[in-house]
């Protein structure tokens, strides 16, 4: 859209709609220097649907109700997908729909009638970005002290009862605060923790939304812990409570979740931070970038069935088949936030096959045999799992460790008895570089993982006259694992290879 298109909108707005006001994010993000991705505009609830056919009309664009009951109607404009919401007054007038809302800088208005220049940024997917410019601060309504919090960069309550009359809003400021990099003022963290136990009553798919734009930023972790010392995380994850008392003897204080959380930062750092972790390989998995609120909820997840399957062995605190466990829970916790079938299968991969890389750790050598039956079986969360078990192994060090630790990860990889020599250290970056020579087999070996198939199945059935059946899948699988060792190369290879199978 052009400049001058863009003064027509603010201009039609003027126009059509002249007692309505921009209101909530558009105001505060404008305020703010950061773009919107819609318009949200407030106004009597009598001249809502008039005022949004005519807007249709001249904006020529698509309009329909959105909620009867609130009285929302939405625009989506043909040309460049501008979104406009117009909603009625929740209350008998702008003030009392200002402080019914969630937080001071979200109970902001700006009259349409004051003519904002407004810049518009087209996008490619999605509706365009949208920023108010050149606001007259003295025309800006007011009653909450909104334009004092955005200042301070504070979020505070509007009133008492937000969190009672919408619990999602606990979440919310949260994800704001990780979002604006804003702080939650200690009244508000009051009251959350007072309301923290009505955080199950949302809509899963509501909670799913907050957690994914929460765990998006590079604040999720410090923000989780907050969550936390406000009994919302384990409010909003019940099984996560065991792990706070369980193998503290191991962990220390707070025992299982400690650990939990530590994972979860060193996930956080991992996905900002792959050039220094990974850094031959950090293009290669840049398409994690948009993963990571799964990848973070992997980790969140991925220990959750340790106090339900700790016990005694001897001298030893074990959680024997945990992993499996795990994943088997964490479906339910996914299946109860709504995320989808392939996200869930992708994260409960991760889960139950975590300690696959240490398995092949205890071992002295790797071989690629190995290696192409755990990506085999891994599939498409091999990847994934290897920055899992990255941020599983880290966690046991500090981050003065990590710094010392991360230019050796990528050297080759030590013995088990060159590790035991340097103890915790030791192990954590025998195991990392253990994910190195994996990577390293995946993305400069592909043959010895992903060998690419050299006969069929019908060659198989002719050769042996055998019947479609599971024998022919064990029998190119036997040829796989010998393109990995060497001994087939072709398919003239494999079929001598198949000829003396027993």
């Amino acid at each position: 859209m052009n400049r001058s298109a863009r003064v027509d909108l603010a201009r039609v707005l003027q126009q059509t709609v002249p007692q309505a006001y921009y209101v909530g994010g558009i105001v505060r993000s404008s305020l703010l220097k950061r773009y919107s991705t819609d318009i949200d505009l407030a106004l009597p609830a009598a001249d809502v649907k008039p005022a949004a056919l005519a807007l249709a009309q001249k904006l020529k664009a698509a309009v329909f109700e959105m909620d009867a009951e609130y009285g929302v109607w939405r625009l989506v404009t043909h040309q460049d997908k501008i979104q406009i919401d117009l909603t009625a007054y929740q209350g008998k007038d702008l003030k009392a729909d200002l402080l019914r809302r969630d937080f001071a800088f979200n109970a902001l208005a700006y009259p349409v009638s004051a003519l904002p220049q407004m810049e518009i940024l087209p996008q490619k997917n999605g509706n365009a970005k949208i920023l108010l410019k050149r606001l007259v601060r003295s025309k800006i309504v007011d009653y909450a002290n909104g334009l004092s919090d955005v200042k301070q960069k504070v979020i505070c309550a509007t009133n008492p009862r937000v969190f009672e009359e919408d619990p999602l809003r606990m979440l919310r400021a949260f994800r704001s605060a990780a979002e604006l990099n804003f702080a939650i003022a200690p009244s508000t963290l009051k009251l959350i923790k007072k309301y923290a136990a009505l955080i199950s009553l949302p809509a899963g798919e509501r909670i799913h939304e907050e957690l994914s734009r929460l765990f998006a930023t590079a604040k999720a972790y410090e923000n989780l812990l907050l969550m936390d010392a406000c009994g919302l995380l384990t409010a909003l994850f019940p099984e996560l409570e065991p792990q706070r008392t369980c193998a503290e003897v191991y962990y220390g204080k707070g025992g299982v979740l400690k650990h939990t959380l530590l994972v979860f930062k060193r996930m956080e750092y991992l996905l900002d931070h792959l050039d220094r972790a990974f850094a031959k390989y950090a293009r290669k998995l840049s398409f994690v970038q948009g993963q990571k609120p799964l990848f973070k909820m992997a980790a969140l997840l991925h220990d959750i069935a340790k106090p339900v399957t700790a016990r005694v062995q001897g001298d030893r605190l074990r959680f024997f088949y945990h992993e499996q466990k795990g994943a088997k829970m964490a479906k339910t916790v996914l299946e109860r936030l709504h995320y989808s079938r392939p996200d869930m299968r992708l994260i409960c991969a991760m889960i139950g096959e975590h300690l696959r890389p240490s398995n092949l750790a205890s071992n002295d050598v790797i071989t690629d045999k190995g290696a192409y039956h755990f990506f085999r079986d891994l599939g498409d969360a091999a990847l994934p799992l290897l920055l899992l078990c990255w941020a599983d192994y880290t966690s046991y060090i500090t981050d003065a460790q990590l710094t010392r630790m991360l230019p050796h990860s990528f050297e080759p990889m030590m013995s088990l008895a060159q590790a035991q020599k340097k103890a915790a250290f030791g192990k954590t970056l025998r195991h990392v570089q253990v994910l190195w020579l994996l990577l390293g087999k995946y993305f400069k070996h592909p043959q010895v993982v992903r060998p690419a198939r050299v006969i069929t199945g019908r060659d198989v059935m002719d050769l042996l006259n055998l019947p479609p059946g599971p024998k022919i899948g064990e029998i190119l699988e036997a040829v796989a694992v010998a393109q990995v060792e060497g001994k087939v190369h072709d398919k003239k290879s494999a079929l001598a290879f198949i000829k003396n199978l027993k």
